[in-house]
């Protein structure tokens, strides 16, 4: 939360998908580093929020350039309150699974957060020996951590490596280099931690006693220095780098695993010839999507050790007993005791906090709810079309920051929220005012208090919701695109051309540009003349890395069907004329997010799409210029409208931008109050889809 308030929620069970284990919890480890950390940030006043993050400080203040402070206050408002599921370290027993490796009553490891039951992907997983406790287990991820730290070291047996930081990462490091053959110097400031590193073999260096650990380690080595510095302490000073390298040997090797301060001195290195890497986290494939999401390994013969099989080094370690994690539990609570976990943390002693859950015998055959009620307020059942009865699928930030406010402004009866993973359902439901939450999207779509139903969900699932929702007999608002593919345009198609001949569903798409005050104001001022216009449409868009999945042809479809239908359809909503050709320029890149689109309309008007990734956000994001009979119209940002040459018209500023968010939905929210039709036309809504796909494909048509 963004007062840094720590809760314990009841959350409906995720829904296994493709690739993933659900797993119920026997034990979780709380990270005394890595969650204090959070916990601290949590808690922080927005200005210590702001001087920890002076990056993002920097992209707050562009933005209130463009889009205006009160939308910016917003945005980041509602990021900030977006809660976080805490925990990384979870040992269970998988309940359902996906994945032919793993079995329902396999016991496993995985870097789910602390809750009863977690949802992971088949790579982020590893099943727990026999002889290894839950306990003990789930304390793999952080010694996955300090184990991928030292086979960037790539230690041999004999050698003399400083672990420097003491912590959880750091302790478990010392274990698994003693495990190694490894002669090892712990150090850090904290008498405890330095006797717990001596019990596994270490020889250590206590700085509150005012010890030299750089002459210490010198004179261990006679002089030499250490072949190794593993560093796991987390402090803001230099000092720390500066001191591993004094303590180096030449072409001694040093690897960062925690976080210190990297104002680095150049003839610390360059005398000693040494090296220097960061780790990043648990291995090979962490933070690749094709790894982690799709489940695609890398082949052994080629990356021996990825995160997963890490995970099961450590496991095997713990069964041989080369790695004994007992020692280092300094505290134990069951679940409902939680928040004393966290209060836990501020004691200085803290080290690793054991949080132990309830595992009955029969736990394959007790039920599991995937829907939880949030309200228990008596609504009167609505009859239609007085109060429309609206569902959400999809808790994500744009959801619970733009659309489900305004549906809610605008009247409609919030009945079910779903989300993917329930503790965004959960948090959006109490927020708004939901009845129920659930992660069962095909439960939401059946419900008979359901009317319609709002689909703000991944790309790639748009489709096949939309249909499942009209099949249902719902009505349908899915925020763009409405498909990534023609064959699933055709689909709705026809399922809509059936529901006509009974009764007729609404389909709408979150094309709000169309809606906003200002598009609204120019498409008048064109209605009072019968010549063809001509458009720019310049959009600022800014870079989006090419692993993202919005660039994911398969997942967002790309940002010509993701993003740059919305403009598409605005043209053609100001032209007031059906497409009637179509191509696209490319500047050649590794994302191709930098086009051209050239649009041609029926009535003889032209237009010209320009979505460019390559800018400086300094300049307006999105802008519009219609040239028409001698007169000019230029929108920029939603925010400033300016007539030059036109007459009867000056200008028309905001004091705040509005793209339309909250007019789109009033429309569609009217309209079923009304019984009446889309507030976008269908064969609109079916036309700019095609033409999208069609430009993202490639594709082009001529008159």
């Amino acid at each position: 939360m963004s007062d840094g308030e720590t809760l314990l929620v009841e959350v409906p069970v995720p829904k296994v998908q493709k690739g993933q284990v659900l797993v119920r919890t026997a034990a979780t480890l709380v990270s005394s580093g890595t969650e204090r950390m959070l916990m601290e940030f949590g808690k922080a006043s927005y200005l210590d929020k702001a001087r920890q993050q002076p990056d993002k400080v920097k992209q707050i203040l562009s933005k209130v350039k463009t889009d205006g402070l009160f939308a910016t206050y917003q945005r980041v408002k509602s990021k900030l309150d977006q809660p976080v599921p805490l925990g990384y370290c979870n040992a269970g027993i998988v309940v359902d699974s996906d994945v032919p490796d793993f079995q329902p009553g396999d016991r496993v490891i995985s870097n789910g957060p602390h809750a009863e039951f977690v949802r992971v992907p088949k790579h982020l997983c590893a099943k727990i020996p026999d002889d290894v406790d839950f306990q003990t287990a789930s304390f793999t991820v952080p010694a996955s951590i300090g184990l991928q730290g030292i086979r960037l070291l790539n230690p041999t047996i004999g050698e003399t490596i400083v672990v420097l930081g003491l912590g959880l990462i750091g302790l478990l490091g010392v274990q698994i280099l003693r495990a190694n053959g490894c002669r090892v110097i712990g150090i850090d400031t904290q008498s405890d931690r330095c006797q717990l590193a001596r019990r596994f073999g270490a020889e250590t260096v206590d700085l509150s006693e005012v010890q030299d650990p750089v002459q210490f380690a010198l004179g261990l080595t006679d002089q030499v220095g250490v072949d190794g510095v593993l560093i796991t302490a987390a402090t803001k000073s230099d000092e720390v780098m500066h001191q591993a390298a004094e303590m180096s040997r030449k072409r001694g090797r040093i690897v960062l695993v925690g976080v210190v301060g990297l104002n680095l001195r150049r003839d610390d290195f360059f005398e000693k010839e040494l090296t220097f890497q960061v780790s990043a986290s648990y291995g090979p494939g962490r933070y690749d999507p094709a790894y982690e999401e799709q489940g695609q390994d890398y082949p052994v013969g080629f990356v021996r050790w990825t995160e997963q099989r890490n995970f099961e080094a450590v496991l095997s370690l713990m069964s041989s007993g080369g790695l004994d994690p007992k020692p280092l539990v300094s505290h134990s609570f069951e679940l409902n005791d939680a928040p004393k976990a966290y209060e836990a943390l501020s004691d200085p002693s803290a080290l690793g906090i054991s949080l132990n859950y309830p595992v009955e015998e029969n736990l394959l055959e007790l039920p599991i709810e995937h829907s939880i009620e949030i309200s228990s307020e008596k609504r009167p059942v609505s009859v239609r079309p007085n109060v429309p009865r609206v569902s959400f699928l999809g808790a994500g930030s744009f959801a619970t920051s733009m659309l489900i406010p305004a549906f809610k402004e605008a009247g409609a009866s919030l009945q079910i929220v779903a989300s993917s993973g329930g503790f965004s359902g959960v948090h959006a439901g109490k927020k708004f005012g939901f009845l129920q939450t659930t992660t069962d999207s095909k439960s939401l779509i059946e419900h008979s208090d359901t009317d319609a139903v709002v689909i703000a969900t991944r790309h790639d699932s748009h489709a096949a919701l939309a249909l499942d929702t009209l099949r249902a007999g719902k009505h349908v608002f899915v925020e763009k695109p409405l498909c990534l593919r023609l064959d699933e345009l055709d689909d709705i198609e026809q399922a809509l051309g059936k529901s006509s001949a009974t009764s007729p569903l609404l389909l709408m798409i979150g094309f709000n540009r169309r809606f906003a005050p200002q598009v609204c104001k120019v498409k008048e001022l064109l209605n009072g003349g019968s010549a063809a216009k001509s458009f720019v449409m310049t959009i600022n868009a800014g870079a989006v890395p090419a692993n993202h999945w919005t660039q994911d042809k398969e997942v967002g479809g790309g940002r010509i069907i993701g993003e740059a239908c919305h403009f598409i359809d605005l043209l053609r909503f100001l032209a007031s004329s059906p497409i009637t050709s179509y191509s696209r320029i490319e500047m050649k890149s590794e994302s191709g997010d930098t086009v051209t689109l050239q649009l041609s309309f029926a009535d003889g008007s032209i237009g010209s799409v320009h979505y460019f990734s390559n800018g400086n956000e300094s300049f307006p994001k999105e802008r519009l210029e219609v040239f028409s009979e001698g007169g000019i119209l230029q929108l920029d940002n939603f925010r400033k409208l300016t007539g030059f040459g036109w007459p009867g018209f000056s200008k028309m500023n905001l004091r705040r931008q509005d793209k339309g968010h909250a007019d789109c939905a009033r429309a569609f929210v009217d309209a079923l109050k009304n019984g009446a039709d889309s507030p976008i036309p269908i064969e609109e809504i079916l036309e700019v889809s095609r033409v999208s796909i069609e430009l993202a494909n490639g594709s082009s048509r001529n008159e």
